[in-house]
Parts: structure tokens; sequence; C-alpha cells
């Protein structure tokens, strides 16, 4: 994505609607002009994949393989993913953590598989899960596959690294998803980050080929409370040719209530011109449509073309 952000922020009011997630909102009833399209195919960074400009997370509050979405039910939860196709969105991001696999699964059972891209993230640390054990990325990653029941899977990341030499420490199952790439069982690796020291990492990694990165305007539930210091990392990986996909800005769900917080984030990520796509933990249909609606008016103020 490539806007101006003075030019971006410039175009923008201060409210692009007055309605929270949960309050009833308008679909819009044609198809809106490609530049203002919030379901529009875009790179994600130069690993020949393509997403949509919103993506579905598929965990809230995630962990021990439960997750929000888990909690709902396979029937209810399946019910959301399915409306997220139908609305357009591509591009669904999984986690070892959150449990969803088999629900995604269900959910696209009959969609060919060409048509959704999916990530999933490999968990090493300590507590997490319900077993002890972190077996290699390999093994994982067949597990995955299996629940799934997919042959592949688009991009398959380490799960929240902090630390600031996490290449080092994790060299092993770098080398190991090096080979599932090389032998398109996956199609490109990369990172969730936690922390910015570890963000700044991924700017000089020639492994990474995409990073999951946390941003909105108010620094909530981010790798540092000022999102200024975090965004020119964001660019700097943006720059080096690897994807950007940008996460929290609904704040972790802090901001579900916040109607002006949520365009504001909006704004201020898509006038960064550094991320490829955004992904929000949808837990219903409204949630949704009303996320779409924001992004469409945010993209609609600007003559800027992606």
């Amino acid at each position: 994505m490539k806007i101006n952000r003075r030019d971006f922020l410039a175009s923008l009011t201060a409210a692009a609607g007055a309605v929270a997630f949960g309050g009833p909102v308008s679909s819009r009833k044609t198809e809106a002009p490609a530049k203002s399209d919030p379901f529009r195919l875009v790179p994600l960074g130069n690993t020949g994949i393509k997403v949509t400009l919103i993506g579905a997370g598929t965990g809230m509050s995630g962990a021990m393989r439960q997750s929000n979405m888990t909690r709902m039910g396979m029937e209810r939860y399946t019910a959301v993913l399915r409306h997220a196709f139908d609305r357009g969105i591509r591009f669904y991001d999984c986690a070892d953590l959150y449990g969803t696999h088999p629900f995604v699964a269900e959910a696209f059972k009959s969609i060919p598989r060409e048509q959704i891209t999916l990530s999933s993230k490999i968990w090493f640390s300590a507590g997490g899960l319900p077993e002890p054990e972190r077996p290699d990325a390999d093994i994982v990653v067949d597990r995955f596959r299996k629940e799934l029941k997919m042959d592949y899977i688009d991009l398959v990341l380490i799960h929240c690294m902090t630390d600031s030499d996490w290449t080092g420490k994790m060299k092993r199952q770098m080398d190991i998803l090096s080979d599932l790439k090389a032998k398109g069982i996956i199609r490109a690796h990369g990172v969730s980050i936690h922390s910015l020291e570890a963000l700044k990492a991924c700017v000089d990694s020639p492994w990474v080929d995409s990073v999951h990165a946390r941003i909105n305007a108010f620094g909530a539930a981010m790798d540092d409370r000022n999102p200024d210091r975090v965004a020119p990392v964001i660019e700097a990986i943006h720059k080096a040719g690897k994807g950007v996909v940008a996460m929290k800005l609904i704040g972790g769900g802090h901001f579900r209530d916040k109607p002006d917080r949520i365009d504001r984030s909006i704004q201020y990520v898509l006038g960064l011109g550094t991320a490829d796509t955004m992904i929000v933990g949808f837990e219903s249909e409204r949630e949704i449509d009303d996320f779409a609606e924001r992004v469409h008016k945010a993209l609609d103020k600007t003559a800027t073309h992606f």
C-alpha cells in the first residue's frame, strides 16, 4: 500500500461513523470502486501471496487451544466465518493457541482451496498449550494441515517473539520452516512480534517473509505505548519487501465500544501506507459489516490509490 500519510490524514474527518461494534450498521448495496474496496486483493510483500485488505483473525483471548471463538461453538462461529467469506474476506489468521483450525476446516470445506489464504502460528514458548512438549516445526505443521484438512498452508509464523535475538534462538525451527517452504508444504514463513526489539530484528533478517505487527493509533496492546516509535520500524520492514500484517487495530478489543477510536486507528494504519492487510478477531457478522463500512468510508475520503 502506497499512501502519503500527510495527504491521507488531511483528507479525513475525525469520525467515520457514529456506531460502534454491536450497533446498527448499513451494508453497502453495490460494489465499491477498487480504490475504496475494503476487500480488494493486495500483495503480501514480496511473498507472491495475495490477501484482502481486511483479514479475519480467528482467536480472541486465545490460550490452551481455546478462545472466544471456540467458546461460541462450531455452528455459531462457522456461520461468522462464512459471513466473512460472503462479504469478501479471503485472508484468515489462525494459531495453535486459538483452537480454531477445525472451525476453519468446517467453514470452508466446500470452498476451493485457492480462494482463501490461510496463516497459522506455532507456539514454542513455555505454557499456553495443554502439553509441555514443543515438537519441531515440521511435526507441528503436519498436524496443522490435518486439522485444517488442507494440503498446504500459505503462511506459517513463529508465534509471539519478544527477544531481540529471537532469530538466533529459533534458528533450528527457522531452518525447518525454510525446508517446508522449499517443498511447497508452506508458501511463506515469518513471525508474530510482541516487543519493539524483536520487531527491529525482523528488518535485516533474510529469513523473514512476513511479519504480524501490533499497531493502532493509541499504543494499546502494542510493543510501545507510542505508536510513532513503532511505525518507523514497520516502515523499514515494508521497505525491505517483507509482508506486513497489522493487528490489534481495536486494541485487543479495548476499542470495541469506542467508534471514534476504531475510526482513528483505521485512518492511522492506512495512512502509514506500510501495512498490506489489517486483521481483526471478528466475533459476529455485525462486527464484520461495521468494520468493513468504516474502512470503506476511510478509503473513500481520499483519492489516493493503493
